[in-house]
């Protein structure tokens, strides 16, 4: 009896492991996952990259150039300890340096828009690499964010949303003839099947590294803050209110550094979220925790002149927002629109206009979602419908 209840135990058991391996692996190999949030990734990136370009433009000699205090020789020297690479470094010239800057501002700018989505993510990491390793410590932190997750997002298919790519295929004609292939291209058809599923694996893990990417940053964070006795007693945000080098403005800094209370409220807050997310990613709190979180990254960039590290903070949290909040958000501000537009609603047709649905022809998979309005039927003596009697025009 014994033996018979610990076969059924491992019997049960095993059934389980296989269904739970199973479900990985359709979720794994089945599609690919978070399409519209690595669109997002893609455009909040490069539109970052780009706007950091383009804002250092009139200092790019002195951070990149050969007369930038950070030599080129220096950045060779680091790079033989450390093992980064730099395209900016094949030469000392300004001619190479305008000629790099041109291409990184057109790489950018095309990633952005989603064309040729496979090279362009390539090269966007190349020149995130190539400028951030050329002069390491002469920007901020949050080009440090940028670069990871440009790495991330070439094994991502972040052009299969809201790019020209996207549109480019959707443009295409659909063949009409769909017969199946002959049986000689059997093992075309095999390489192409195989071909998708690697996509679809590469994507799904190259998600999995950005979420992961995120929780490591947020809990790692959270738990150095843990650590010091300035976050413990709650005046960690006053001391960095008060340094010179992140006070923009002094005035609201000093403003904000008058309530006392409210500081150390945002900074209990602040370690709370970070030690918390990665535990709140599976459920309906994650929503309020990420409004939060964006509250904090605008403070943030504010308050402290971070606007680059505060931006790749945001975008990043971008990923744990599902598809559907994606496909319902662009309804959603039409809506808004049509009413702030209008200022009232549209007026509700009356009950006797005889409105209805229009009906889809033999074959129509999917019908009108604007309503046909029919004109009005009376009904005579019988019961039986009347055809609505013409109108004719009005004199004058």
């Amino acid at each position: 009896m014994p033996n018979e209840t610990r076969r059924t135990a491992l019997s049960v058991v095993g059934t389980w492991l296989g269904e739970r391996i199973t479900a990985g692996w359709h979720l794994l190999t089945g599609r690919p996952v978070s399409l519209y949030a690595a669109a997002v990734l893609r455009i909040g990136y490069g539109l970052l990259y780009l706007t950091f370009l383009l804002r250092e433009f009139p200092h790019r000699h002195e951070i990149w150039g050969p007369g930038s205090a950070w030599t080129p020789a220096l950045a060779r020297e680091l790079f033989e300890q450390t093992g980064w690479v730099s395209v900016l470094v094949l030469s000392d010239s300004r001619a190479f340096l305008e000629l790099c800057y041109g291409l990184a501002l057109v790489t950018s700018a095309l990633f952005v828009l989603g064309w040729r989505t496979r090279l362009m993510s390539v090269l966007f990491a190349v020149v995130v690499t190539s400028f951030h390793a050329r002069a390491i410590f002469m920007t901020d932190g949050g080009d440090n964010l940028i670069l990871l997750m440009a790495l991330y997002l070439v094994l991502t298919a972040c052009g299969r949303c809201w790019s020209l790519d996207a549109r480019r295929k959707r443009a295409k004609p659909v063949p009409a003839d769909r017969a199946p292939r002959p049986s000689g291209h059997s093992l075309t058809r095999r390489l192409l099947d195989a071909r998708d599923v690697l996509v679809t694996v590469v994507h799904n893990c190259g998600m999995f590294l950005i979420a992961a990417q995120v929780c490591l940053l947020y809990g790692s964070a959270g738990l150095y803050k843990v650590q010091g006795s300035t976050w413990g007693n709650g005046t960690a945000l006053h001391y960095a209110l008060n340094l010179e080098l992140f006070r923009p403005w002094p005035v609201l800094s000093d403003f904000v550094d008058e309530h006392a209370l409210v500081i150390a409220v945002a900074g209990y807050l602040t370690v709370l979220l970070q030690v918390a997310f990665p535990f709140v990613l599976f459920g309906r709190l994650k929503y309020p925790v990420l409004t939060l979180l964006l509250g904090m990254h605008i403070g943030i960039a504010v308050l402290m002149g971070l606007p680059l590290f505060s931006g790749a903070m945001i975008v990043a949290d971008a990923v744990f927002l599902p598809d559907r909040f994606y496909v319902l958000l662009p309804r959603l501000g039409r809506r808004v629109l049509r009413r702030t537009d209008g200022g009232e609603p549209a007026p509700v047709r009356a009950a006797d206009a005889g409105t209805v649905p229009a009906q889809g022809g033999p074959g129509d998979a999917l019908a009108s979602k604007h309503p046909v309005a029919h004109p009005a039927e009376r009904k005579d003596t019988r019961g039986r419908p009347e055809a609505a009697s013409p109108r004719l025009p009005s004199k004058g």
